[in-house]
């Protein structure tokens, strides 16, 4: 395995938005299993660390082309466009305003008559617009808007974490 190479090369898979994740899922499995440390512990220093090091590429580069927003960021930085954490914030008025819709709306779930349902509708809302952006940053890409591609996951991240929450605070009702 070339640890120089990016994370689709390493996977042999397309550079793009749009991945198998099945197949994913099946490659990295037959590279966990090619590199997993533990059938280099009977062999010399250098090969045990060189093992680790490759199992630690290939846990991040799964786990980063497996989220939606993580690949997104990736291929931003492919293109030297640094599109990760918080720093990548989005000025549209209109999504603002839906955001804090959306976060009130989250915040008085618990006091709702049903909790559970209005849970589900936030969470359906937020799948849709996440999906949506999904869709809206493959086209960036593929047309090569940068900019728009980084507004879009700007939006993305919102979405990602509000889904995180949602996912939380179903977990909290449930006991």
């Amino acid at each position: 395995m070339d640890i120089t190479s990016n994370y689709f090369e390493i996977f042999g898979l397309p550079i793009g938005y749009e991945v198998d994740l099945d197949l994913l899922a099946e490659r990295y499995r037959g590279l966990q299993r090619q590199f997993h440390p533990d059938k280099y512990a009977d062999k010399p220093a250098r090969e045990q660390r060189l093992a680790e090091q490759y199992a630690s590429i290939l846990n991040q580069a799964y786990s980063e082309l497996k989220s939606p927003l993580q690949r997104a960021q990736y291929l931003l930085h492919l293109k030297g466009v640094d599109a990760a954490g918080d720093a990548t914030i989005t000025r549209d008025p209109s999504f603002l305003m839906e955001q804090m819709a959306l976060r009130e709306a989250l915040s008085e779930v618990r006091d709702a008559a049903d909790p559970f349902e209005a849970l589900a509708q936030i969470a359906d809302d937020a799948s849709g617009h996440y999906l949506g952006l999904q869709k809206r940053f493959t086209g960036y890409m593929k047309s090569d808007e940068i900019q728009d591609a980084l507004e879009t996951v700007a939006k993305m991240q919102f979405y990602s974490k509000l889904l995180k929450e949602v996912t939380a605070l179903e977990h909290e009702l449930d006991e």
